[in-house]
C-alpha cells in the first residue's frame, strides 16, 4: 500500500486526462470523482478506473470535447444529450441543471443520454445534498447479470442511489448495486490476483466460481435477492437506457473491455424540494429523530452500533481526508505507467 493524500492524488489524476486532451475543467471533475469514490472507500469506483477511462480516450471511445445539449422537454423535465461525454462530466452538469430546475418546479427529472460510465453514483446523489435537496439516480450498464431464470450475462449491476438531507445528523446516501457484489471488486480482485467471495458468481458453463477471471471470460455475477434483484435491475436498464435513448438490452458497451467503441449509456436523476411539504428545518428536524430513533434500537448479536446507510463512508472519508488514501500497489504502478507514457515528469 502507498497512501496519498486527496488532493496531491486530484492534482495528478486531473493533469493525466488534461494532457490526454480533455479540458481542464473536465479533467477535475473526472479526477474529482474518482477521487471522491476513493476518499469514501469505495475504492472500485475510484483512481483505479483512471486507466481504463484513459485507454477509451485513446481509442476514440469517448469524446473529450462534448458538446452537452440541455432541452427542457417539459414543466418539470429535461434531456441532456452528453455527446459521448465522461459520465462524471455529464453527470456533474445534469445534475446542476436539474437542481435549478426543482427550485423552480419542486420536483425535476432529468433523462441523460449517449454517456459513459459515471464513477460513484454517490458522487451525484451528494452533489444534491450539499444543496439541500433530495435525488435519485439511476443508471443502466454493461452486461454482467441475466434477467431471472436466464444463464447469460444481460443487464447491468447497474447502481441505485438516493440521498435525502439530513439536519445535525447525517444524510440518508444509500448507493447500492444490483449484485451483492460491485463489478469493480471483480475487476480489482483480477488486478490484484485474488479470489472474490463464493456464492456471487457463475463461470461460463454455470458452475460456481471464486475466481474472477472465469467471471471475466464469460461468467456471470448473481443478482442480490435473486428475482428481486433481477427485477430491479431490469427496472435500471429501462429507467436508464429504454426511456433516455441510449444503448439497452445488453448493448451497453463493457468500459474496460469494449474500449474500441462509445457505451452509450443512459442515466435519469429525480431531484426533488424536501420543503414541498413542510418547511426545511421541520423536514431537518424530522430526519434527525428518524436517524437517532434508529441508531437507538435495539443491536442484533455480533453488532457495536446501527449505522445509517452512508455513515460508513462519511466516516472513512474523515479519515482519509486526515491520513491520506491507501492505494494498492498495482493502482499507483499503473497511473505512473500513463504518466510515463504521456510525457508527465510527477509520479506518485
Amino acid at each position: 500500500m502507498k497512501t496519498v493524500d486527496d488532493e496531491t492524488l486530484r492534482t495528478f489524476v486531473a493533469e493525466l486526462f488534461e494532457t490526454g486532451g480533455v479540458p481542464p475543467a473536465d479533467a477535475l471533475t473526472v479526477s474529482d470523482c474518482l477521487v471522491e469514490a476513493n476518499l469514501r472507500g469505495v475504492d472500485t469506483h475510484g483512481v483505479f478506473r483512471a486507466p481504463g477511462y484513459l485507454e477509451r480516450l485513446r481509442q476514440g471511445a469517448v469524446n473529450p470535447t462534448p458538446s452537452i445539449q440541455v432541452t427542457r422537454l417539459a414543466h418539470a423535465a429535461l434531456l441532456v444529450d452528453a455527446d459521448n461525454a465522461y459520465g462524471a462530466v455529464a453527470g456533474k452538469l445534469a445534475m446542476a441543471k436539474g437542481m435549478d430546475l426543482a427550485k423552480e418546479t419542486g420536483v425535476a427529472l432529468v433523462s441523460i443520454k449517449h454517456s459513459n460510465h459515471y464513477g460513484m453514483a454517490a458522487y451525484y446523489i451528494l452533489q444534491a445534498i450539499t444543496g439541500n435537496m433530495a435525488s435519485m439516480a439511476f443508471t443502466n450498464a454493461s452486461p454482467a447479470l441475466p434477467p431471472w431464470g436466464g444463464s447469460q450475462p444481460f443487464f447491468g449491476t447497474s447502481p441505485l442511489a438516493v440521498g435525502i438531507p439530513g439536519g445535525k445528523t447525517v444524510p440518508f446516501v444509500l448507493d447500492m448495486a444490483m449484485t451483492v457484489l460491485a463489478r469493480g471488486n471483480v475487476y480489482a480482485a483480477a488486478k490484484h490476483k485474488e479470489q472474490i467471495p463464493p456464492g456471487l458468481a457463475l463461470d461460463k458453463d454455470g458452475n460456481p466460481t471464486t475466481s474472477p477471471h472465469d467471471l471475466i471470460n464469460g461468467g456471470t455475477m448473481l443478482p442480490f435477492g435473486g428475482v428481486k434483484g433481477a427485477g430491479l435491475s431490469m427496472m435500471m436498464d429501462i429507467l436508464g437506457g429504454v426511456f433516455s435513448g441510449s444503448s439497452f438490452a445488453g448493448t451497453v458497451a463493457n468500459p474496460l473491455f469494449e474500449t474500441h467503441r462509445a457505451a452509450d449509456v443512459g442515466h435519469m436523476f429525480v431531484i426533488f424540494r424536501p420543503d414541498l411539504t413542510m418547511p426545511l428545518a421541520a423536514f431537518q428536524d424530522r430526519m434527525d429523530d428518524l436517524v437517532r430513533k434508529t441508531k437507538a434500537q435495539p443491536r442484533a448479536a455480533g453488532f457495536e452500533e446501527i449505522l445509517i446507510p452512508g455513515e460508513r463512508e462519511s466516516r472513512v472519508r474523515a479519515s482519509r481526508l486526515r491520513d491520506g488514501i491507501p492505494l494498492k500497489q498495482g493502482t499507483v504502478d499503473s497511473l505512473n505507467e500513463e504518466a510515463e507514457r504521456m510525457g508527465i515528469d510527477v509520479r506518485l
